[in-house]
């Protein structure tokens, strides 16, 4: 697929992305999460080229993006009246809803799944685009399989230049990390992947679980539950505790030793605490929707700065926090340190 002159349209341009997209092409596309690489999700042919562009597995499930619940109710086979409060609630938004497909979903949009994904995108590019084509837009982050997320129009060009046909640049994103994604099929409701709309947020409304995935689940019903994901080339490790500056320290000086380059994510209070270690900022000490916004940037950065080692402080797993840290122990494969 690769060598394909990918065009980089303005908001102004935006009939040129719909009219790729009529033709059964793939464009990616701003929302307020992160950018997604979006197809008509009702042409099989047109999503299978979102696999092969991003090299996803094929038992990875999408999210469909939508206008809003008149054309989800077109595509799902019932919505569970807690699901409509939601959607009254947080759309547009950052919540992604599981609910049962409708005969009109091809199988290659939910990996074989009886389940759809959709949600309706914050963001007046998107809803502009999705309105312009009048069918929903199947669209998973427009990253390669893997890769950090991207949350601005140049890291989609890193990664897929020369792979899509078009990136429509609507500037930099808001939220910074990926859709909540909740399961409507059983009840209560379940927590698939943490995201932009919090736990307390919606068990302010609903009853919601949260835990691991059934053992065995096959495909996941849910993106971002089977795979590693956003990954920079780094190795990283994730260090949480009250002595995590210590760990570190400790840590770090084996691999500098062996003459690696190390990093270190942390507050800018805390950038003191590591002389040495090149400093990611994740900002002022507890801002979490500020850290949300630019984690993918910094995870970009460090490859951009050829790290070989990134360590990375652990937040507070609540609120945001718990979505920052379900993509930190992603990234880090494993690699988590609690002191």
């Amino acid at each position: 697929m690769a060598g394909l002159i990918t065009e980089l349209l303005l908001p102004g341009q935006l009939d040129r992305a719909a009219e790729l997209l009529s033709q059964g092409e793939i464009v990616a596309f701003p929302t307020e999460t992160v950018y997604g690489l979006g197809a008509n999700a009702l042409d099989p042919l047109a999503v299978a080229k979102i696999f092969q562009a991003k090299g996803r597995p094929q038992d990875n499930p999408l999210i469909v993006h939508c206008t809003g619940v008149e054309q989800v109710e077109g595509l799902v086979r019932e919505i569970p009246p807690q699901a409509l409060l939601l959607m009254d609630r947080f759309w547009p938004g950052p919540l992604t809803l599981v609910l049962k497909k409708g005969e009109i979903i091809p199988e290659v949009v939910t990996a074989g799944l009886d389940t759809v994904a959709v949600r309706v995108p914050d963001h007046p590019v998107a809803l502009a685009l999705l309105q312009a084509v009048s069918f929903p837009l199947a669209a998973p982050s427009a990253n390669l399989s893997g890769r950090p997320s991207p949350t601005r129009a140049e890291h989609v060009l890193q990664d897929l230049q020369g792979r899509i046909p078009a990136v429509l640049d609507g500037g930099e994103t808001g939220w910074g990390v990926e859709s909540t994604v909740l399961d409507c099929t059983e009840y209560p409701f379940r927590l698939l992947r943490p995201g932009g709309v919090t736990l307390e947020e919606l068990r302010e409304l609903v009853p919601v679980s949260f835990g691991a995935a059934e053992p065995g689940e096959e495909p996941p019903r849910s993106p971002g539950m089977k795979y590693a994901h956003y990954a920079p080339q780094a190795e990283v490790f994730l260090v949480s505790g009250p002595t995590a500056a210590d760990k570190i320290q400790e840590l770090s000086e084996s691999f500098l030793a062996k003459g690696q380059k190390v990093g270190v994510l942390t507050w800018d209070e805390r950038a003191r605490l590591y002389p040495g270690l090149t400093v990611l900022s994740m900002g002022p000490e507890g801002d979490l929707p500020g850290l949300a916004s630019r984690l993918y940037h910094l995870l970009r950065r460090a490859d951009e700065l050829g790290l070989e080692v990134l360590f990375a402080e652990g937040v507070p797993e609540e609120r945001l926090g718990l979505a920052i840290m379900n993509r930190l122990r992603k990234a880090a494969k494993g690699r988590e340190i609690i002191t």
